[in-house]
């Protein structure tokens, strides 16, 4: 009986190691950098922008945001899955506007890394990102 318990204790604690290293790859597979965060002359809304870097095949959890988003791409490519619509790539130098409350997931479909310029216009005092089922 010790035995088993001890076997299945090294899985538990194997498996619970793979999965925080999966995770950990996972996190850094994708980073955002913000660069700018401040109030608007619009009352209760502000203007954020940051950079997101994209490992190759990194794909951003379903998600939206309390306003609206342009994403322009600085480099490689990068697809945009906005819910209800099809799928669209764009390259480097070519821009999306992503309407507020819009759930999008975004991958970087190219052989390299992929970075993107997001600007986003939203309500003072919300999280900036939404997790979407």
């Amino acid at each position: 009986m010790k035995l088993t318990h001890t076997i299945a204790a090294t899985f538990l604690i194997a498996g619970s190691a793979f999965a925080f290293m999966a995770l950990a790859q996972e996190k850094s597979a994708l980073t955002r950098t913000d660069l700018v965060q401040n109030e608007i002359s619009a009352p209760g809304l502000e203007v954020v922008q940051a950079r997101v870097d994209f490992a190759p095949g990194a794909v951003s959890i379903k998600h939206s945001h309390p306003g609206e988003e342009v994403a322009y791409v600085l480099k490689g490519s990068i697809e945009y899955q906005l819910e209800g619509k099809p799928p669209v790539t764009l390259k480097t130098g070519e821009s999306l506007f992503i309407p507020a409350g819009a759930a999008h997931v975004a991958k970087n479909v190219g052989d390299g890394e992929a970075s993107e310029l997001a600007t986003y216009v939203v309500k003072t005092d919300l999280p900036l990102v939404v997790m979407e089922k």
